[in-house]
């Protein structure tokens, strides 16, 4: 399992309305993509704004965040994307009352 997480600027005053609606903009392409598990869209300070993906594996997300994915991001903000891959090996899902461990390359739990 590969956490994602992809940062960014957005457009400078935009309200979180405003950012809402661009994210609301993607779902369908990103409910679409059979190899996403998950992603959380987040926002921060100083019009920061990015997400956390969850996937299979480093080459299912380069696939997610191809070259045409990258150009549009950075034509939209003006700059590209900062984006960072970390080994998924622990979950702790209190909502579930779960810990689920992951091996190298071990899928998704059902």
């Amino acid at each position: 399992m590969i956490v994602e997480f992809v940062e960014f600027r957005h457009r400078a005053g935009l309200s979180r309305e405003q950012i809402l609606a661009e994210a609301r903009a993607t779902v369908s392409k990103w409910r679409s993509d059979a190899d996403l598990i998950r992603k959380y869209y987040v926002a921060g300070d100083d019009d920061m704004g990015g997400a956390v993906y969850v996937w299979p594996s480093r080459e299912a997300a380069e696939r997610g965040h191809d070259a045409a994915w990258r150009s549009a991001v950075e034509q939209r903000t003006g700059a590209p994307p900062v984006i960072r891959y970390f080994d998924l090996f622990m979950l702790i899902d209190n909502a579930a009352g779960s810990v689920t461990e992951f091996s190298p390359g071990a899928p998704w739990p059902a």
